[in-house]
């Protein structure tokens, strides 16, 4: 069993900077593909970013450029650097991570990830 829990959600206006962060924990060695979703209200949920073990990364196409994940190995965290926010960045971000393969391992396999953060809420105001 994977535990995962987010932080660094809040409240920042348009264009600023907001880092998460997902400290994982118990059996880390099953979060070989690791990543970010978000859902805003009435909307479907949506992968924002993922990292494989091997440092391959997959991006939204909303995101890219702005986001940046990354993964500190020694701590078992992983960070979503979000930078030149937009009102419609605003969600709850959701961490999430599975032992599979690279190949399971995007934006696009949300319905493969085994282990779920309960959520960090971001706000961005216009």
């Amino acid at each position: 069993q994977v535990q995962l829990v987010e932080s660094g959600g809040g409240s920042v206006q348009a264009g600023g900077s907001m880092r998460l962060s997902c400290a994982a924990s118990g059996y880390t060695s099953s979060s070989a593909c690791m990543g970010w979703f978000r859902q805003a209200p009435g909307k479907e949920r949506e992968g924002v970013a993922t990292i494989y073990k091997d440092g391959t990364t997959t991006y939204a196409t909303s995101v890219k450029g702005r986001f940046t994940i990354s993964k500190d190995n020694p701590k078992n965290t992983l960070y979503l650097q979000m930078n030149s926010l937009k009102p419609e960045d605003s969600a709850m971000y959701y961490c999430a991570a599975h032992s599979g393969g690279g190949a399971w391992c995007a934006t696009y396999y949300d319905h493969v990830m085994m282990y779920w953060g309960k959520g960090t809420l971001v706000t961005i105001s216009s």
